[in-house]
């Protein structure tokens, strides 16, 4: 009978004794924030301090002593900070990176024989228990400190030591208890059974990868007629509402050549006129593919031109990467082998049931003669429009490509030019979601434009400050897109387009509309969440001074967004109670806990909702009968509030949410 093979993935028990002896002594465990023990970077922002928990223990009653480590990759010098006890083994300290990049970052522990000697003397001595055997230790201990030191440190201890032995026991005690005489010997310790963490990675970004307001365009579409093209040059005339409305980052859908072969006519027909311009998602012509511009937009001149106006505006421009050619794209011919072509000759075009993509085809990343040229090429299409000013990019369904191509890509890019922002356009299962935020997304769109009722918002809005998702997720809360016309918006009049807008504003640090929410437009495909007459597929001629526009009220929302830091992050955010199914309600504090913001949305943009509430003294240290001051943020009306419990009177015909200010 043949003995069965053991798995070599099972436990074995019988570890020999030397590789016991090399055990770490003391546990490092549960170290926070960390992915997937360190298999992926967890997100920080440039300047503010990182706070990092740790479970750390040992056998017995000895002192520990932990400390954080870190440096940026690539550094061979570590800083440190030194982390404090919290009980029940729990850690905590903080450390601060002060520009972008890859940083690593460690916990060391060793026993503090000094601390730890000082502990039990004191026990000892407060107890009137003899410690004369004890003080001949702590002299042997000083003794030991001064020989393996050097220099100034080893001169200070010998004068210590020689201090010591001249003093009766009571001032032998006062002094080995002395703040100083700790000071020295830690600087001298030797750190017995010093125990290390693995390394653990952090991307560090700016600070519009976590807060930032998107503005969404087709640059054709801004033209008076609807038989001229945009270009760029028009665009200029839209950069001073844009940024007048507060926002951040001007997002352009792509502005590359559009392919002829099958392309898209009005309300996506299969068949197009003449005078139809496609979709820009149909990528590439004989002009060129994802590296060129479509010369009905302008010039790369005057792309250069848009891009510097639009940052004296306070405006980055970001563009469209989506990853698929119309079958007019250069590539088919030039590089064939980057494509899964079938048995006749053809190649499948794209689907994403039910919807049909019949003007666009997909590249095949594993295509023999796709690796590595095609991967390579890709990420110099990139680097080409970063060298042209463009720092975000906005990437179409990158959940239909490859994850260790992203992950590749984006250290690649960032390796160079670290302050690049990239943002997954990514529905798709929460686990794809969560993975392209570790392999390096910046930012990613969410669940939120489904997210309707007060417990599906709660759940979603509590869920995004939990691990993983805070580690490695920030979520852009859209509240429509060219491909989107939320269900919720159909018939919900203007009041709905204010609610989304408080509570995509308010959610997170970042969010962005696609052109047009401003106008309430919502006429959709009948039964479907799409806009009838998409300009997906026709240039849209709009005027923005329309009656009944919602302009004024997304520029004094991003105007308290850029005012207040707790709303800066999605990372905070709390619900609290308010008795009432229609009324969601929440808070966020910003860190320092300087700023507390208050805000309560209606989920009804037909009647009037009603509801008790309750202050959330609790957070500010107050007891329930405390006096409070609020602010109302849209008007700037001030008042007292008295007490825990309050009431709140919300009217979709004024103002369908109030914002708070809350001070003690």
């Amino acid at each position: 009978m043949t003995a069965e093979r053991p798995s070599e993935l099972s436990y074995n028990p019988h570890m020999p004794l030397s590789q016991a002896l090399l055990l770490p002594r003391i546990a490092i465990e549960n170290t926070m924030p960390t992915l997937d023990g360190g298999q992926f970077a967890v997100k920080s922002i440039a300047g503010r301090e990182v706070v990092v928990t740790s479970k750390v223990f040992a056998d017995g009653h000895d002192k520990l002593a932990v400390r954080i480590r870190w440096r940026e990759e690539g550094e061979e010098s570590w800083q440190s900070e030194v982390m404090t006890d919290q009980g029940n083994n729990g850690w905590q300290g903080q450390f601060r990176p002060e520009h972008q990049g890859r940083f690593l970052y460690c916990i060391e522990a060793w026993i503090d024989q000094f601390a730890s000697f000082q502990y039990e003397l004191e026990k000892k001595h407060n107890a009137a228990v003899p410690v004369s055997l004890e003080l001949q230790e702590g002299r042997s201990m000083v003794q030991q400190a001064a020989e393996r030191s050097e220099g100034q440190l080893s001169e200070q201890l010998a004068a210590l030591h020689h201090e010591l032995s001249g003093l009766l026991e009571t001032e032998q005690v006062a002094l080995f208890l002395h703040s100083r005489s700790a000071q020295l010997m830690a600087e001298a310790d030797h750190r017995a059974y010093l125990s290390v963490s693995p390394e653990f990675p952090m991307d560090v970004e700016r600070e519009l990868a976590e807060f930032a307001s998107w503005y969404e365009l087709f640059p054709r579409s801004i033209t008076d007629d609807p038989h001229r093209h945009g270009t760029f040059n028009d665009v200029h005339s839209r950069l001073p509402m844009i940024q007048d409305m507060g926002f951040d980052v001007l997002y352009f859908t792509p502005i590359h050549p559009i392919g002829r072969a099958h392309r898209k006519g009005r309300n996506n027909s299969l068949t197009a006129g003449p005078d139809d311009p496609g979709s820009p998602y149909a990528i590439g012509s004989e002009e060129g593919g994802h590296e060129a511009i479509h010369s009905q937009l302008g010039t790369r001149e005057d792309f250069r031109r848009l891009v510097a106006a639009a940052a004296d505006h306070g405006l980055e421009i970001a563009l469209d990467f989506a990853i698929q050619c119309s079958q007019d794209h250069p590539w088919l011919k030039q590089h064939p082998g980057w494509f899964n072509w079938r048995p006749d000759g053809t190649i499948k075009y794209a689907e994403n049931p039910p919807k049909k993509y019949q003007d666009i085809v997909n590249v095949d990343f594993y295509a023999p003669e796709a690796i590595p040229s095609l991967w390579v090429e890709l990420r110099d299409i990139v680097i080409g429009w970063v060298e042209e000013g463009v720092k975000i990019f906005r990437v179409d369904n990158p959940h239909t490509k490859p994850l260790p191509f992203w992950q590749w890509l984006i250290a690649d890019v960032r390796a160079l030019y670290p302050e690049v922002i990239f943002l997954a356009e990514a529905f798709t299962t929460p686990a794809m979601m969560a993975r392209l935020g570790k392999v390096g997304y910046t930012q990613s769109y969410t669940y939120f434009t489904w997210r309707n009722s007060k417990a599906e918002l709660a759940t979603y809005f509590t869920e995004l400050n939990e691990s993983p998702w805070r580690e490695c997720y920030r979520p852009n809360f859209f509240v429509n897109t060219p491909d989107i016309n939320p269900a919720f918006l159909h018939e919900s009049g203007r009041p709905g387009f204010l609610i989304r807008a408080a509570l995509a504003t308010m959610g997170s640090g970042l969010w962005g509309m696609y052109s047009g929410f401003e106008l309430c437009e919502s006429a959709p495909v009948p039964g479907k969440e799409e806009y009838l007459d998409s300009e997906k597929y026709e240039i849209r001629v709009r005027d923005f001074t329309a009656p009944g526009n919602i302009i004024a009220e997304i520029a004094q929302l991003n105007r308290i967004r850029r005012q207040n830091p707790a709303l800066h992050t999605h990372l905070g955010l709390k619900v609290y109670n308010a008795w009432n199914d229609n009324i969601l309600y929440f808070g966020k504090r910003s860190f320092d806990g300087s700023n507390f913001i208050l805000v309560a949305v209606s989920l009804d943009p037909h009647n009037v909702q009603e509801a008790n509430f309750e202050l959330p003294l609790w957070e500010m240290g107050l007891p329930d009968d405390a006096t409070t001051h609020g602010e109302d943020l849209m008007n700037g009306h001030r008042w007292d509030w008295h007490g825990k419990y309050q009431f709140m009177r919300l009217d979709p015909a004024y103002q369908p949410f109030g914002i708070w200010r809350i001070t003690a």
